[in-house]
């Protein structure tokens, strides 16, 4: 008998048979009979990276100096590995290492599976590129073999990135457990935020490199198309585990959490089979999903601007100046990160390294604010010496240093602002626990949604203000240099929001592995250890109180709650943002430069009007086919953990029971995974199929559709879950109905946080990007075969998307019979 993976697998390839054997052969017939009538290729296929020696910086010639970025991206490798190697040796007591090492082999074991997973899905890209690149615009295999491998090499970046992630998380989980034994906060605030700087510094470093590679040593006629299937594949790498990872994480914490309710057991009992898998899914959807997102993000963002500069910049010696400006930038905020990360490291031991008691959200508070300070002096320093004339001017340096620093304001600002909604101290999540107390889980939900929406309308006049200064400086002699200077300048803001990209990645780390250390604690049984406190006197030289221990591992996980929620929006944000950057290169190519069609961006042009009524139909049944794959896999995982529970017999839960439970969230998360991505995939190219300008209007609704709802979300859940760590450890009030109503609505947010928000970012990226190719593949068969063709495959596209969006409730609902 097949596995339920088997099955899987099967599901997809038949799926690849009704795509591939009838609209895409269809559309292959139709473009091969008259491939030799396109007379132009499309804005992609088209980009050429100027020769980067023929303009100076410095004295140095542009490419040389960009050699240089290649041996400081090594340093960042090296800081990451290093960190890496100080926390693999850290002191840990064997029964915390034991769990850590268990935990981290469910990650290895889904990991796997994912990747096989992301293979399959790789199929369905790499068929548009062939037929795109190969057949329609007949370049040579070797050439679609390159833009292939590069498509591969983003996948395998992501990839990459998020296994290093849970490797250094499960180093760094069991390493803070043991830390809480000596009674003092520092360590464990100290552990998190170096297993979060090693992820942060090592992904940036490795994502700067590859793109650096394509710069500096693919021919510059081949760069433009590899950089596009570089960032497709890492926006495909990044959606599944992004979302596959929210599914898996949210069933797990759910079926774990409930668990608390119906048997009145503690946080993280051994006895609980949903734990391990709990603790799998704090780094499957808190560890993978970010690492690969944030990985993504910084690709996808460079090559919009990338893309912009080659389309949008006529002049070749200033496309070269901008190019190498960007780049250099780009290690220069690395620098940036690490030299803050060491400064407020200074800080932060002197102030809290003896003390009894800290305030753990302090220093990582004073660490995104001194990076931001420190990022935007280099910024200005950096600027005034490499471009200290764009063309003629004198002036654009400090100019554009300017716009960048608005994001780089951004990604100090909007966490401050995240705080106010989600943090332990914030009035909002403490009017949370006052609704709970009075009315039950009832009126504290409503507290949360109350709290979700009054963030989406300060962070999105945040962003705002922030993007119109951009603006208004982009029209201070920008557009002397390009067209449509503003979009430029949106785009450079989305890049200044990545400017402490290290230090973001950290702060959002920090989460999983304070969530994951107090797992780990209770799953070591420690405390039941005979002669446990002779042994950690003898052995280490501490004087233990358990009892401390636990009371500091709960309130750093506030913390960690509140900074894994302050990167949500500075993600989303580069989506929407960067999106708008991407969305004009589009726009580029369907009006020839600007010069035709120019009136059809117009709400004057009815199809565009649909499709922004179209994008939020797709975000609203994204976030509830994500949350259908949360809600049955935890129903199923409740079930199994109610029968298989046993609280009188056993000190712990079998190993068994408890990879049962992995299996089950593994096998709802990729359930779901497929239907939403056939679903997007075929939604986008049905309606880049429509009509050009319906598909523009699309890209901008799930944009703006998808900022929003992502923002609501993801507040709303922090709240709820902060709302029941007050409860927690202010009020002590575990098990009490207060606390129950509170469980209940931090189980509620769990999708909301975790699953929906998190994965509109690589989803609204993934639609963006994949729509250049489809957006043009349209055009092209248009021009070739008409539209009477063109509408015919997008109703069959349509149709295999309807299809997977049906299956996403009716396939996925609760049915009462046993699976």
């Amino acid at each position: 008998m097949r596995t339920w993976f088997d099955n899987l697998c099967s599901l997809a390839c038949e799926t690849l048979k009704i795509s591939a054997g009838a609209a895409f052969l269809s559309m292959l017939a139709c473009v091969s009979a008259r491939a030799q009538e396109v007379q132009e290729a499309g804005g992609e296929a088209n980009l050429r990276l100027p020769d980067l020696s023929q303009v100076s910086f410095l004295g140095i010639d542009g490419h040389k100096i960009l050699l240089f970025g290649l041996i400081f991206c090594v340093f960042g490798l090296i800081f990451g590995l290093s960190i890496y190697s100080k926390l693999k040796n850290l002191p840990v007591h064997k029964s915390m290492r034991d769990i850590s090492e268990l935990i981290y082999e469910t990650c290895k074991t889904y990991l796997i599976t994912q990747g096989k997973f992301i293979l399959l899905l790789e199929i369905f890209i790499a068929i548009v590129i062939v037929l795109y690149f190969g057949v329609l615009l007949k370049f040579e295999a070797m050439r679609v073999a390159i833009i292939l491998l590069f498509s591969l090499v983003g996948i395998a970046g992501s990839y990459g990135v998020a296994w290093f992630g849970i490797r250094v998380n499960t180093f760094a989980n069991s390493r803070t457990a043991f830390a809480s034994l000596r009674g003092k906060p520092y360590p464990i605030y100290h552990t998190p935020l170096r297993a979060g700087m090693s992820i942060g510094m090592m992904l940036i470093s490795v994502e700067l490199l590859i793109m650096l590679f394509i710069l500096l040593f693919i021919p510059g006629d081949y760069a433009g198309p590899c950089f596009i299937g570089f960032a497709i594949g890492e926006s495909l790498g990044a959606a599944a585990l992004r979302i596959a990872g929210g599914i898996f994480t949210k069933i797990a914490d759910i079926g774990s959490d409930l668990m608390k309710i119906v048997f009145k057991i503690k946080e993280d009992d051994a006895r609980n089979p949903g734990v391990i898998a709990d603790c799998t899914g704090d780094n499957a959807g808190d560890s993978v999903g970010p690492s690969a997102d944030g990985f993504e993000t910084y690709g996808v963002t460079g090559v919009a601007l990338i893309t912009f500069i080659l389309l949008g910049v006529s002049s070749p010696t200033v496309q070269v100046q901008l190019l190498v400006w960007i780049f250099i930038m780009r290690i220069v905020m690395l620098i940036a990160s690490a030299a803050a990360y060491f400064i407020n490291g200074a800080i932060a031991k002197a102030r809290f390294g003896n003390v009894d008691e800290m305030n753990y959200e302090s220093p990582l508070t004073s660490l995104v604010w001194i990076t931001s300070v420190v990022s935007i002096g280099f910024t200005y320093l950096v600027s005034y010496l490499i471009i200290p004339s764009l063309g003629q001017d004198t002036t654009q340096w400090w100019k554009l240093a300017t716009i960048i620093s608005c994001g780089t304001l951004a990604g100090a600002i909007i966490p401050e602002l995240v705080k106010v909604f989600t943090s332990t101290e914030s009035r909002h999540v403490r009017e949370v626990v006052s609704s709970a107390q009075e009315g039950g889980a009832s009126l504290g939900i409503l507290s949360g949604f109350v709290a979700g929406n009054f963030s989406a309308y300060y962070i999105g006049l945040a962003m705002v203000v922030l993007m119109s200064l951009g603006y208004l400086i982009s029209e201070l002699g920008l557009a002397t240099f390009m067209i449509a200077a503003p979009v430029f300048a949106f785009g450079l803001v989305a890049f200044g929001f990545l400017g402490m990209g290290p230090v973001t990645i950290a702060v959002d780390s920090y989460g999983p592995v304070t969530d994951n250390a107090q797992s780990v604690y209770e799953l070591s049984l420690i405390e039941q250890i005979p002669g446990i406190q002779q042994e950690l006197k003898r052995d280490y030289n501490i004087d233990v109180n358990f009892e401390r221990a636990k009371e500091m591992l709960e309130a750093n996980d506030g913390a960690g709650n509140t900074f894994k929620a302050t990167a949500k929006p500075v993600l989303i944000g580069t989506a929407v943002v960067g999106a708008t950057t991407m969305i004009f290169s589009i726009i580029m190519a369907l009006t020839h430069g600007l010069t035709m069609n120019v009136n059809k961006l117009s709400l004057l042009h009815a199809p565009f009007v649909l499709g922004l009524i179209t994008g939020g139909a797709m975000i609203y049944w994204f976030t509830g086919a994500s949350t259908q794959a949360v809600t049955t896999g935890a129903y199923r995982a409740v079930e199994f953990i109610k029968a298989n529970i046993h609280l009188e017999e056993a000190k712990a839960a079998s190993i068994a029971d408890s990879k049962k439970v992995v299996e089950i969230c593994t096998k709802y998360a990729q359930r779901g995974m497929l239907n939403i991505f056939i679903a997007v995939f075929f939604a986008t190219l049905s309606f880049a199929f429509v009509e050009p300008f319906f598909f523009i209007g699309y890209l901008f609704s799930i944009a703006i559709f998808g900022l929003y709802q992502a923002i609501f979300m993801a507040n709303a859940g922090g709240a709820w879950d902060n709302a029941k760590k007050i409860v927690e450890v202010e009020l002590k009030q575990k098990g009490t109905p207060l606390h129950d109503a509170t469980v209940v609505g931090d189980t509620v947010g769990d999708p909301f946080k975790d699953t929906s928000s998190v994965a509109l970012n690589p989803v609204i990226k993934f639609t963006t990007l994949f729509g250049l190719l489809a957006v043009e593949l349209a055009v092209q068969l248009t021009v070739t075969q008409g539209s009477n063709v063109t509408h015919a495959l997008a109703a069959a596209f349509f149709a295999i998307s309807f299809f997977f969006v049906y299956r996403s409730f009716y396939g996925m609902r609760i049915r009462q019979e046993a699976h």
